[in-house]
């Protein structure tokens, strides 16, 4: 997993409450259970026009223009602004593979569902909660000032705004410890790989039929 650090980057304002994981990656792009190649279909149903399918060339495919994705403005965006209850739905993991693989490293929003709050964290995105106030005032600002960009400061748990203000967010200790270090679960585990392999060890000693050796 990537170390998450600092970001800095444009502002992408998604202005809907509820946005749930079939909204954010539908369905039909399960099937596959890569980390990569989601990106172009992340939003598929709001950002093309015509129905998706795996394997489609995308670049063939009609934009919506209506929809924030496909406009100008908003090209490289990094940073994610929603609404309350973000993420909400099936539990997919997939829906975090595509915001991480498009370029989103940072979503901010009054509230997520658990389970996708949770899976940011483990694919290297940052979830941010921020108050209900805040966030109006962001999207006011990103509508109203084209190329809004933000700095994420991790570490110090600051948001900087192109003012110079800044404004702080809390995180759980842990996870800021996981995502400063790029340690997915796998990574964690590995951590304590020589502890592992002794206690492996010193187990095949006591139990050798359990390793399928005969005594």
């Amino acid at each position: 997993m990537r170390k998450f650090e600092k970001q800095s980057g444009l502002v992408m304002p998604l202005n809907r409450a509820n946005v749930d994981t079939d909204f954010i990656i539908p369905k039909q792009f399960l099937k596959s259970i890569k980390r990569s190649g989601f990106g172009v279909n992340l939003f598929d149903e709001h950002r093309y026009l015509d129905k998706g399918e795996p394997g489609r060339d995308n670049s063939q495919r009609p934009l919506n223009p209506d929809f924030v994705m496909n406009q100008p403005r908003y090209q490289g965006a990094s940073v994610l602004l929603a609404r309350e209850n973000f993420g909400c739905g099936s539990s997919r993991e997939h829906a975090p593979w595509a915001l991480d693989d498009y370029g989103f490293r940072v979503i901010i929003a009054p509230s997520f569902a658990d389970i996708f709050f949770n899976n940011c964290f483990k694919n290297g995105i940052l979830p941010i909660v921020l108050d209900e106030k805040i966030v109006d005032r962001l999207f006011g600002e990103v509508e109203e000032q084209e190329g809004y960009a933000l700095t994420v400061d991790l570490e110090a748990q600051q948001i900087l705004l192109p003012g110079g203000e800044s404004i702080p967010f809390e995180v759980d200790a842990f996870r800021k410890y996981c995502l400063l270090n790029g340690l997915d679960d796998i990574g964690l585990t590995l951590q304590d790989a020589d502890k592992i392999k002794a206690f492996e060890q010193q187990w095949r000693g006591v139990s050798p039929w359990y390793f399928g050796v005969q005594g």
